[in-house]
């Protein structure tokens, strides 16, 4: 068999990135200016400007991106330098609606004008309660009053003395009788100067000491002066309610100069629209409500649950005195009555819910209005009714501000605003997963948020973004207080954002794990009583950073190490090679080797997966176990029936398998499992397959190639271990400095491979063999073998059916 050593190593330069001290223009971070604007997201800039600077209807943003990668910052920035307009938005008031109270009405007007208007109104009230019950102490008012009423009375006190003249005439005198709690005007008959009633008179005709005649006289003028007497009283009734009417009126022309010279002065103030028809509406209740201003008490005032002045005051929703510009509201805690505001509600004194309109409180969607507002989009969608009220505002342009309690069928005392025209440019922060689910779902989102803007998570490796990198490093040292860094821990942080980026020629743009790293290099740097960051203590914080979440790791590596995880790092075996999984813990992720192990026999079931077998596989791997077979049919089964079962299984797998990335391992496997090579155990496999048996990328490739040289060098380097992984993958190659050491010492190796041929050839140590004119495979090599064997699986297969069919025939 021919043997085969001379295998293409890559070289040590290639297996990390290293970032030239001397590329980088600045001793130390003191010599360079701090970075403020936002890094690496031309893109996304460009299309948050556009959005900005569109006023149409529905041009909202969408935010998409990486947490950490700027997006709140970016937007925040943005807002605070775009030319907003020199005029800020009008002040929003409500006021009372006298003809339907529960209907309050909405008033606007310039920036400042609210405050001042609802302080007008105010002193208004202030100035009527004070100066009207001076008024009605005066002497003008209270000689006019009392000429009325001393007028008035003199009328009554003539028609009551005629009437009782009258009625000493005809032998009878005016009484006052009790019934019950009410006193009743009667008539009574006088004898001999003595008053007799009726029953005494007919007592005494009964007893002859008074004539029957008399008495009937006076029975028969008792009627006719009865029906008088109640004329008379009606005739008291309307002079009391016509000393009433004067005395309303005499109020009424006392008091309303002072009530429209207060009013006109508040109208002069304001010439704004609605301004002069409410000032109307509370001149004419005011007049019509005088009484309120009399007899008031201060004790009496202190003890009242209710404001009588209510009504007239006004409720400033929002006071833009202040601002100078356009607002900009970053909403952090996006609950609908933190966005949207509420109609507030009291219990009175009898259990009963009041609400009123100086109760109406704004949210933060009307503080914002003809400005932008910023929020997270998953807060604002698991929040109950935010986004059906969000999407609704900004489709119809109308705001209502409506009782949080109605949305859940909870009636309270209603009331319904006046609707606010609404114009809010709202940004809202997410992800991908949730714009492309609102999007999809809700036909509503793409007509309002038009504009999507995507945060890349990494950027362009150029001598301006490394300058861009060490400007912000100086950002976080200045805000943070930190010490300053020296080339070489600035070219740490570098090479760690392109460990992170992963790929040679890109950078990172996820500034919140780049300056947790520098915030801890820091640390440790002071801990040590360094006056500089250098290049050690920025490694020092990346390894401790996930030495923190390492757990699950180190249990792996000692089972590992213990046997109980049985993986093999010397010798050769049959069917049997060392995969690399990558563990994704979150936070954090880690590689390790997984045993993959092939057994082929006779049969007809082609490639069976063990792992979707027992639905421990997922979609992707099953995948990749399918494609393989259609590399080995296109490969070995042109001049023969595909006529033999192999089964391939991750040992030890417990938890699920998914991912195509160990294609080619299984491949390699199924291969040595055919040719009966054995397979190196000190070399690691990754890389998935297509039909043609080309490598093809996968991701976690530092980490598959560390986690497996954390187990090499538990156990022992030789020297001869390694890991194939997929040409492609070289660019993305930023190993841990041990690892590159390592192999800098020959003790440890990794092979870029291309083909199914190229790694089978590695692991065998035996050419995997060209295809010749004739269809076969050259003698000795690695597919010959294969061929072979499938040519004998084949064959026995057919004997053996034809074996069975002809025993059935018998």
């Amino acid at each position: 068999m021919i043997g085969k050593t001379d295998f293409a190593e890559l070289p040590v330069e290639k297996m990390r990135w290293k970032c030239d001290p001397v590329s980088i223009p600045f001793a130390t971070t003191s010599e360079c200016e701090a970075c403020d604007e936002i890094i690496g997201q031309d893109r996304a800039l460009k299309a948050l400007q556009t959005g900005l600077d569109i006023k149409s209807l529905g041009y909202n943003i969408f935010i998409t991106g990486m947490v950490g990668t700027g997006r709140t910052t970016t937007i925040k920035q943005l807002l605070e330098r775009l030319e907003k307009g020199d005029q800020p938005p009008d002040d929003i008031l409500y006021v009372n609606n006298f003809k339907y109270p529960d209907e309050p009405t909405l008033i606007t007007m310039p920036p400042g004008k609210g405050k001042l208007f609802s302080t007008a109104m105010e002193n208004l009230i202030e100035m009527l309660k004070h100066n009207i019950p001076e008024l009605l102490k005066s002497k003008y008012y209270s000689e006019k009053r009392d000429s009325i009423i001393e007028s008035q009375q003199r009328k009554q006190k003539e028609l009551l003395q005629g009437f009782e003249e009258e009625v000493a005439k005809e032998g009878f005198s005016v009484i006052q009788v009790q019934m019950g709690l009410f006193v009743k005007p009667d008539l009574i008959p006088v004898i001999d100067d003595q008053p007799a009633p009726f029953n005494k008179l007919e007592a005494m005709v009964k007893e002859k000491k008074f004539p029957q005649k008399s008495l009937e006289a006076l029975k028969k003028n008792y009627e006719k002066l009865s029906a008088k007497l109640e004329e008379i009283f009606e005739q008291l009734r309307e002079i009391e309610e016509e000393t009433r009417t004067q005395l309303k009126n005499w109020d009424a022309e006392s008091i309303t100069p002072m009530i429209k010279g207060a009013i006109s002065e508040v109208n002069a103030k304001f010439p704004f629209p609605k301004i002069p028809e409410y000032l109307k509406d509370i001149e004419d209740h005011l007049i019509q409500s005088i009484d309120l201003f009399k007899n008031q008490k201060k004790e009496e005032k202190e003890k009242e649950a209710v404001d009588p002045f209510l009504e007239y005051r006004a409720n400033l929703l929002v006071d833009n005195s202040d601002l100078k510009h356009a607002p900009v509201v970053m909403e952090t805690n996006p609950t609908y009555i933190n966005l949207f505001g509420s109609i507030e509600s009291t219990v009175s004194r009898f259990g009963v819910l009041q609400t009123d309109f100086t109760k109406i409180k704004a949210g933060s969607f009307l503080k914002a209005n003809d400005g932008f507002l910023v929020i997270n989009a998953l807060d604002a969608l698991i929040e109950p009714g935010v986004w059906t009220t969000l999407k609704r505002t900004l489709r119809n342009q109308i705001f209502e501000i409506q009782n949080y309690a109605s949305l859940f069928l909870f009636s309270t005392t209603r009331l319904k605003p006046q609707p606010i025209k609404a114009n809010v440019k709202v940004v809202m922060i997410g992800d991908e997963e949730i714009y492309n689910l609102l999007y999809f779902a809700d036909q509503d989102f793409k007509k309002i948020f038009k504009i999507k803007a995507e945060f890349d998570s990494e950027m362009d490796k150029t001598s301006n973004t490394i300058r861009d990198y060490v400007r912000f490093i100086k950002k976080i040292c200045d805000d943070d207080k930190l010490l300053s860094f020296e080339k070489s821990g600035m070219a740490a942080i570098v090479e760690y954002g392109t460990r992170i980026a992963g790929r040679h020629k890109k950078l990172s743009t996820r500034f919140h794990v780049i300056a947790d790293v520098i915030r801890e290099a820091s640390y440790w740097a002071q801990k040590e009583g360094q006056k500089m960051v250098s290049g050690p203590y920025v490694e020092q914080a990346i390894r401790e950073r996930f030495e923190r979440v390492s757990l699950i790791e180190d249990k792996i590596q000692e089972m590992i190490e213990e046997g109980t995880i049985m993986i093999d790092t010397e010798g050769q075996v049959v069917g049997q090679v060392n995969g690399l999984a990558v563990y994704n813990m979150g936070q954090f992720s880690f590689g390790k080797p997984s045993r993959i192990t092939a057994r082929t026999s006779i049969g007809r079931a082609g490639v069976i997966n063990i792992e979707r077998e027992a639905d421990m596989s997922g979609s992707t791997h099953n995948k990749g176990v399918l494609i393989l077979g259609g590399y080995l049919r296109g490969k070995y089964a042109q001049n023969k029936p595909f006529a033999f079962s192999a089964s391939i299984a991750f040992e030890q797998s417990y938890s699920g398998v998914d991912g195509d990335s160990a294609s080619s391992t299984e491949v390699y496997a199924i291969l040595s499992s055919l040719s009966q090579l054995p397979l190196r155990q000190d070399i690691a496999v990754t890389g998935s397959v297509n039909q043609k048996g080309e490598i093809q990328p996968i991701g976690g490739v530092n980490e598959k190639i560390e986690g497996f040289f954390d187990v090499c060098k538990a156990k022992g380097l030789k020297g001869t271990q390694g890991v194939l992984i997929p040409h492609q993958n070289v660019q993305n190659l930023m190993l841990r400095t041990d690892v590159v050491e390592a192999a800098a010492k020959g003790l440890f190796h990794i092979y870029p491979v291309k083909s199914i041929d190229d790694g089978i050839e590695i692991l065998t140590g035996v050419p995997a063999g060209a295809r010749k004119d004739d269809g076969a495979f050259d003698e000795g090599t690695v597919n010959a073998l294969v061929d072979a064997e499938l040519q004998r699986l084949a064959c026995a297969s057919k004997d053996f059916y034809e074996g069975e069919k002809k025993e059935e025939i018998r």
